[in-house]
């Protein structure tokens, strides 16, 4: 109980700081932690809204349009979370609800930032 509370505020202390520990980053990249549902979920719904505003953001700036832009996005960020919890950490998808739970972790959020930044974007920038 000690050791989890030093665990803790050290933690916090580190943060304060303004530095964290690279093992909290390393653990993104290893195969071998252990995750919990909670935990593997905010990752990839983080990494899934940083694809929404980066295609978004490119999308919008080289003036594209037409569904199959949309299409092409939803195929890109649906393959970069696969890769990430297939390939990259080999975590059991049966343990987080299925290839559906995962695929779909952040999903709408991201539609709609990635709709955001695209019509914004282009908007701005061409009209």
């Amino acid at each position: 109980m000690k050791e989890g509370k030093s665990v803790k505020v050290n933690l916090q202390q580190q943060h304060q700081n303004g530095h964290l520990s690279p093992s909290i980053f390393a653990k993104l990249l290893d195969p071998e932690a252990s995750w919990d549902k909670d935990q593997l979920g905010d990752v990839l719904h983080w990494i899934r809204q940083v694809v929404g505003l980066v295609c978004g953001l490119l999308w919008g700036s080289i003036p594209v349009v037409g569904g199959i832009w949309f299409i092409l996005f939803l195929a890109i960020s649906s393959g970069i979370i696969y890769g990430y919890y297939a390939i990259i950490l080999k975590v059991d998808e049966e343990d987080f609800g299925g290839h559906g739970a995962l695929l779909q972790e952040g999903l709408f959020a991201s539609i709609t930032l990635f709709l955001l930044a695209w019509i914004l974007v282009y908007s701005l920038a061409h009209f």
